[in-house]
């Protein structure tokens, strides 16, 4: 991915994308399926070591284009404030795209749902684990390798 943000002055610096990676709980992946339709998924993960993992069911329209082609998108809204009296939005985001793979190691799913997991119901160890012992068997994990990413905010924003 070489594409440029046209409007390079608003974008975000790597600490706040990676800040707005850690701090949001859902964003939309973007996949192609094998009838060449886009399919663009909401999802909760978790933003690890660099790379973004999701949960899924072991079958469906999402692993199936996964499995299809690897090339994905993923992008994160932070902020959505609508200014109607000035026809504009004060907005930030995170893009991503790079690469999506249904991971096969065992120790990397559990890994990635553990960190899931400790992310949406912290401090809950042994329910978590309990959970993830019952479930292992019934879940997959992806996992989103980041090539290129962006973040952009209005310009309003970068004023204050």
């Amino acid at each position: 991915m070489t594409e440029k943000m046209r409007r390079e002055k608003q974008a975000l610096e790597k600490a706040e994308i990676d800040r707005i990676l850690e701090r949001n709980t859902s964003g939309v992946l973007a996949l192609m399926d094998k009838d060449g339709y886009p399919y663009a998924v909401p999802l909760s993960y978790v933003y690890e070591n660099g790379k973004i993992y999701f949960h899924s069911a072991k079958t469906g329209h999402k692993i199936d284009a996964v499995r299809f082609c690897d090339k994905a998108s993923f992008c994160v809204i932070d902020k959505d404030d609508v200014q109607p009296e000035k026809y504009t939005t004060f907005y930030k985001s995170v893009i991503a795209f790079g690469k999506a793979e249904i991971v096969q190691s065992e120790e990397e799913a559990l890994y990635a749902m553990k960190a899931l997991g400790e992310k949406y119901y912290p401090d809950h160890d042994e329910a978590l684990n309990a959970e993830l012992e019952r479930f292992k068997s019934a879940f997959a994990v992806i996992k989103f390798s980041i090539e290129h990413i962006t973040g952009k905010q209005a310009r309003e924003l970068m004023k204050q």
